[in-house]
């Protein structure tokens, strides 16, 4: 009887550092699990250092290595989809190269998928130790308001990091949208998922590329994605506003025919169409925010666009599409 086949997806930017240590961790790991067999499949996000010579190298140690490289940087989302497009195993694990999804997890993971009849096995961080108190506050803030204005649970601490069924993978294969939320698609696609929680780990080695602005733009990127609430609070808004204006006019005439007309000054005029404008201009934002999305997904421009993979260039993507 044949073992099954567990591919193991690593999204990787500027992460020559990494590499080498986590390619040892993982393989310490493949030796514990020597009841499956895996293959690594590890996407080059368009680095700027040395991370695509060291994939390389280790695909020509290890057979089990794939590298697939992008032409730039299309971010983790791209290549996250990239790797899942090209596993062929029976499970499919998503985790950091940063070693802070812990692969000692990974042999309780598969015992839970297979004993438990889960689909997928996802982990958790019991807290944010270690985190700047800032990030971490908006974190927590951005998973409750998510989860308020949202139809789809995102799990407050949910790591990237998971085991997944094939059946699962397929159906995430299936949702090609350009602007991905993967946390939020884990989530909406459903099956039965259960989470392991560990203590919070540090980067072992290199530097994070997420700044609090790029976490920024993720988070409200996965608002848009799986939220409408903002477009009805836009309409909520400039209903309650209009409200407002009718009482106030009203008030200010029944004043005028009571006590006369006095001398009115500027400053409340001013205030008032500041406020005006600022609620506009907000709610056009909201908007402009859907429709840019809607625009980029109307193009329909390919997720990622490969270079070069497991020691292959290629002339164009039409060369990659005869091959898969």
């Amino acid at each position: 009887m044949s073992k099954e086949l567990i591919s193991i997806i690593v999204p990787c930017y500027n992460e020559e550092e990494m590499l080498p240590i986590f390619y040892e961790e993982i393989d310490r790991i493949s030796k514990i699990m020597d009841y499956v067999t895996f293959e690594y499949i590890f996407v080059n996000d368009g680095s700027k250092d040395h991370t695509l010579k060291k994939l390389k190298e280790l695909s020509n140690k290890d057979y089990r290595v794939r590298y697939f490289s992008f032409s730039r940087n299309f971010g983790k989302e791209a290549a996250l989809f990239a790797g899942l497009e090209h596993a062929k195993g029976d499970y499919v694990a998503v985790m950091d190269v940063d070693l802070q999804d812990p692969p000692e997890l990974l042999p309780e993971m598969y015992r839970l998928i297979q004993d438990e009849e889960y689909d997928c096995i996802g982990t958790r961080r019991k807290d944010r130790e270690g985190e700047p108190i800032i990030r971490s506050f908006f974190a927590r803030k951005f998973y409750k308001l998510i989860n308020r204005i949202s139809d789809t649970e995102i799990v407050d601490g949910a790591r990237d990091f998971r085991l997944m069924k094939r059946q699962m993978v397929d159906a995430i294969l299936n949702l090609s949208e350009y602007n991905r939320f993967s946390k939020g698609i884990f989530s909406w696609v459903g099956f039965e998922t259960k989470y392991l929680e560990f203590q919070n780990k540090e980067r072992v080695a290199g530097q994070t590329t997420w700044s609090f602005w790029s976490l920024f733009r993720y988070s409200l990127d996965g608002i848009v994605a799986f939220s409408e609430i903002p477009l009805a609070m836009a309409s909520i808004v400039g209903f309650f506003t209009f409200a407002v204006a009718i009482i106030l006019a009203i008030f200010f005439g029944v004043r005028t025919l009571i006590f006369g007309n006095p001398t009115s000054g500027w400053t409340s005029m001013i205030v008032i169409i500041l406020a005006l404008g600022g609620i506009q201009l907000l709610s056009l934002g909201i908007i402009g925010k859907y429709l840019g999305k809607t625009f980029l997904e109307t193009k329909k421009r390919p997720i990622y666009i490969l270079k070069e993979y497991s020691g292959k260039e290629l002339r164009n993507q039409k060369d990659e599409d005869k091959q898969r």
